[in-house]
């Protein structure tokens, strides 16, 4: 990780290898990210002792967040294998064509050049120098640039050494993979030309100022920013009254890891008159945790005094907050409760993301009100959940709420809870503004489309086509070909696996 930067060398540096890399075999590319999962795995020791001290995480949470990381660098390396994600079209060339001569077009889809991703402080290996992002990048054939958080430097670049140190040994191109560290130099890269796209993982501020900055620039990229969600959850008389563990489960999802987590449910909404049990109790059952650091400790002690000072507030569960000799805060759960009207009424004070061991329970008088109560005042989430007996749910009164919830959400959940997130081929972890800068997912394999761009080549001789769209199709991807004399339609699929 570099400290002392010459950032012109490190741009200079992903530049030169973006060509090399987006040509590199398939195979070989995924060779690389197995040996950086290998690599990980056997560090790990190293690695999660680290984030222990860093970020005040469980051994038990950083165990299963290896565990995650290494998993999706396999996952994207069976994706790249696979070939399907190039999209790879064929159309021959067709005088007979039925709407006038057709050229022969092919189109693929191409890494996007150098990405900068900037590194999130909850998730330090899903989320950090080698997780989704970082992993989608690299899958892509995109060089990587990644600004560590500040929040863990010496796991920052202790992860980089391990990562570029496979990398190298699977004989990757030089400056595919550096790590830079500072706020400036995060900045600095973002507006440097030869930088193509932008990720980050944090909060609406911060992310709202890069995407701007990302869009300012005289030639604008595309930014990919995981910012703020208070992933409301909505449960029915009938879940209250046939769900005894709704209560320990809401609660268990909010304290998980000190609440720190971009999918904790910030709200629950209950029917007026609904018995919830002791919120109180359960919640004192509940052990203390470290917030990740200081800065995030301060602006959770802040975040918890103005919800436990608006008007119309029942507090729940106070909760507590202590501070050690080094700054570091302590959280326990805070839960209070409002009614509908005044959320309505003082959604100034209580709408903003809590980040850390906090959360609203909202009563509200009759479910009809709710698909309105969700486009009006949760427009953009991560996720959404529905928690309902299986009666509600067969008789179609809740269809507009649930219409509601997609229009506003990245992820419907019905029952469960929205923390814990599955790294899987159809997983969606992005919604609209403010939940993410845009539609696209940071987590599964679709992450990988964020970094390509359609790229067609018109009555190409073969031999200065890219492989994907070659007749010999060396690398064996799927390839979509629509045949002359074909009016209309896809044509054949064909391509080995």
């Amino acid at each position: 990780m570099t400290t002392e930067i010459d950032l012109d060398a490190v741009a200079g540096r992903a530049a030169n290898a973006a060509r090399p890399f987006a040509e590199t075999e398939p195979k070989a590319r995924a060779a690389a990210l197995v040996a950086v999962a290998d690599a990980l795995d056997a560090a790990s020791a190293e690695l999660i002792a680290i984030a222990m001290r860093e970020t005040g995480l469980t051994e038990a949470r950083l165990t299963g967040e290896v565990r995650r990381t290494t998993n999706q660098l396999r996952l994207f390396a069976e994706v790249i294998v696979d070939g399907g994600y190039l999209d790879a079209r064929i159309d021959d060339a067709d005088p007979e064509y039925v709407i006038g001569p057709r050229p022969d077009v092919r189109r693929v889809l191409e890494p996007v050049g150098p990405v900068l991703n900037f590194a999130a402080s909850n998730f330090p290996f899903a989320f950090s120098v080698a997780g989704g992002d970082s992993a989608a990048a690299l899958a892509a054939g995109c060089p990587l640039i990644v600004k560590a958080h500040s929040g863990h430097p010496e796991l920052s670049r202790r992860t980089g050494e391990v990562v570029a140190a496979a990398l190298a040994g699977a004989g990757m191109p030089e400056g595919v993979f550096q790590v830079v560290a500072g706020q400036q130099a995060g900045v600095d890269l973002l507006q440097d030309d030869r930088i193509r796209a932008g990720a980050f993982t944090g909060s609406t501020h911060v992310g709202r100022l890069l995407a701007d900055l990302a869009a300012s620039r005289p030639r604008p990229i595309p930014f990919f920013g995981e910012l703020g969600s208070v992933n409301p959850v909505y449960a029915t008389a009938g879940a209250v009254a046939g769900d005894p563990a709704l209560l320990q489960g809401f609660l268990t999802s909010v304290s998980g890891s000190a609440g720190q987590l971009c999918t904790k449910p910030g709200f629950l909404f209950v029917p007026q008159g609904a018995e919830l049990g002791t919120v109180g109790e359960a919640a004192a059952s509940l052990a203390e945790h470290r917030l990740l650091n200081p800065g995030i400790g301060r602006a959770f002690e802040g975040r918890r005094t103005a919800v436990l000072g608006a008007p119309g507030v029942t507090v729940l569960a106070e909760g507590a907050v202590r501070v050690d000799d080094a700054e570091q805060r302590f959280a326990t759960p805070t839960v209070v409760e409002v009614d509908l009207a005044t959320l309505r009424e003082h959604r100034d004070e209580l709408l903003e993301e809590s980040f850390g061991p906090l959360s609203i329970v909202v009563r509200y008088d009759d479910a009809a009100e709710l698909p309105a109560v969700q486009r009006e005042l949760f427009p953009g989430n991560l996720t959404s959940t529905l928690h309902a007996s299986d009666a509600e749910l067969a008789d179609g009164g809740l269809a507009d709420l649930v219409d509601a919830l997609a229009e506003t959400s990245g992820r419907v959940l019905f029952g469960g809870w929205p923390t814990g997130v599955s790294v899987t081929s159809a997983m969606q972890h992005g919604g609209p503004y403010p939940a993410t800068t845009s539609d696209a997912t940071s987590v599964g394999t679709a992450a990988i489309t964020r970094f390509l761009r359609g790229v067609a080549y018109q009555n190409a001789p073969q031999a200065l086509l890219p492989a994907p769209l070659r007749d010999d199709n060396p690398w064996g991807v799927p390839q979509r070909r629509s045949a002359a004399g074909r009016s209309s339609g896809w044509g054949s699929l064909t391509g080995e696996h």
